[in-house]
């Protein structure tokens, strides 16, 4: 038998098995979910490297077949995970609701339901903080990692920049945010409110004294990347306060503390309070206690 030739087309084997996922998907445990959004996350990494090689190979002159193979099957793979994820989530109303987020797609959806555990976060300060979002959480040299370093990823990086992308949709509500947070932010940082921030930065950090961003530090400004991340943040923040209160309502039945920064006129911009987009409404999923009831964490 032919190795590069296979009696069976795994590429085509996987694009068939999409037609049952949409029953398979709907028996997943959040636990069994929450691992293929890591799988997910890891093929698409892989699918990203082969692109990469099969773009060296032509630009050699020399395109592989099997390389060209392995980028076709890994797609098609990546896209059956995420059409997978995508109805485990809808299965929950938690998961319609965030699906009606435009920049939240179907991996994002049931990664957030997965990773996320109302009956351990009676205010969102514990989402933030299981994020990597609380400022005041440091990590010591020698102790563990006090938040979830891959959750960090999705939410502020994955999502953060998927509402960077969409800020020009007509329908984004967090992308439109996020935009005006960022002109706010550029606004102050060139009448040097930043200034205190630029200077710690620039006695912490000197052996970046050659890079653009020390010379913004020394003007008395933070860098354009920084607000950038800073405006970023402010909206997966609000993002997820938004995912508790919804959480919370499907769970308890109830309204959650309003989160403190987002109701006290003393910490400056957060005296507005923001009612999450597209709630409520008519869902038509499970509920949390549903997705919990098989859970074995206790």
């Amino acid at each position: 038998m032919n190795l590069l030739e296979p009696e069976i087309d795994l590429g085509e084997s996987l694009f068939r098995l999409a037609k049952d996922l949409k029953q398979a998907a709907r028996g997943l445990t959040r636990r069994d979910a929450r691992w293929l959004v890591d799988f997910y996350y890891t093929i698409q990494d892989e699918r990203i490297r082969s692109a990469s090689q099969l773009r060296t190979s032509a630009e050699s002159k020399e395109p592989h077949k099997l390389i060209e193979w392995v980028f076709g099957s890994m797609n098609r793979f990546e896209t059956s995970i995420r059409s997978a994820l995508g109805e485990y989530a809808r299965g929950y109303a938690v998961g319609q609701w965030l699906q009606s987020i435009v920049g939240i797609g179907p991996v994002l959806s049931a990664a957030v339901l997965t990773n996320f555990d109302i009956r351990r976060a009676r205010t969102v300060g514990h989402f933030w903080r299981f994020a990597g979002l609380d400022p005041t959480c440091k990590w010591e040299k020698g102790q563990k990692r006090p938040y979830n370093a891959q959750l960090k990823s999705i939410c502020v990086y994955k999502a953060g920049e998927c509402f960077v992308k969409t800020q020009n949709h007509k329908d984004s509500v967090y992308g439109k945010l996020f935009a005006l947070r960022k002109a706010s932010i550029a606004e102050k940082n060139a009448a040097g409110a930043f200034a205190d921030v630029a200077r710690a930065e620039m006695e912490s950090k000197p052996k970046m004294k050659e890079t653009q961003r020390f010379g913004h530090w020394q003007e008395g400004r933070i860098a354009p990347a920084h607000v950038h991340d800073r405006a970023r943040r402010w909206a997966v923040k609000l993002f997820l306060s938004h995912v508790h209160h919804v959480m919370h309502v499907d769970y308890f039945g109830e309204n959650p503390p309003a989160p403190y920064i987002f109701d006290h006129p003393e910490m400056g911009d957060h005296r507005h309070y923001l009612a999450p987009p597209n709630w409520p409404a008519e869902f038509d999923g499970r509920g949390l206690k549903e997705m919990f009831a098989d859970d074995s964490v206790a």
